[in-house]
C-alpha cells in the first residue's frame, strides 16, 4: 500500500478524527489537539523490522521545527519526566494516563481497544485519539484485514 492508500483506508475506519498529539520541546511535555488532516502533515512512512513481517507502517515523526511551532499553540503539561512517572508503563501509556486524568477526572485504566472500535479517551462526549511524537499508527497488515470486512 502508498502512504495515500494507507491513509485514505486508515481515515475510513477510525473510531475518531480528534487527535492529542503529545510531543517533548525544551524539556516539556506538550500536547495539542488536532483533526486527521492537521496530524497527517507529520505522517511518515515507514517500514517493520524482518522479525516484525516487514510491514509498511504510518508512523508519527515530528521535526525539531514542527515542534517548536506546535509549542506555541500546545498545552503545557509539565516536565518531560511525566513520561515515566510510572516504569510499567511505556512512555506513550503514561501520556495517556496523564490525559485521561488531567482531561476527564478519571483514573486510566490501560486497555487494548483497536482505533476502529473506540478512540483512547472520552472528551465532552467525543473520542480522541491520544498519540506521542513516535508513535505507529498502525500497518498495512492491520489496514488490509480491516478493509476486508
Amino acid at each position: 500500500m502508498t502512504m495515500t492508500e494507507m491513509k485514505v483506508a486508515y481515515c475510513k475506519r477510525s473510531a475518531s478524527h480528534k487527535y492529542a498529539l503529545g510531543f517533548v520541546f525544551g524539556g516539556c511535555l506538550y500536547v495539542i489537539t488536532l483533526s486527521f488532516a492537521e496530524l497527517s502533515k507529520y505522517f511518515k512512512l515507514d517500514r517493520a523490522s524482518s522479525k516484525r513481517g516487514g510491514f509498511r507502517k504510518i508512523r508519527i515523526k515530528l521535526t525539531s521545527a514542527d515542534r517548536a511551532e506546535l509549542s506555541a499553540k500546545a498545552e503545557k503539561l509539565g516536565a518531560e519526566s511525566l513520561l515515566t512517572l510510572d516504569p510499567k508503563h511505556n512512555k506513550g501509556e503514561n501520556f495517556e494516563r496523564e490525559l485521561t486524568e488531567r482531561w476527564t477526572g478519571e483514573t486510566w485504566v490501560k486497555d487494548s481497544v483497536p482505533f476502529n472500535v473506540a478512540g483512547d479517551i472520552v472528551v465532552n462526549g467525543e473520542n480522541v485519539q491520544v498519540k506521542l511524537d513516535g508513535a505507529e499508527l498502525t500497518n498495512e497488515k492491520i489496514l488490509s484485514r480491516l478493509m476486508a470486512c
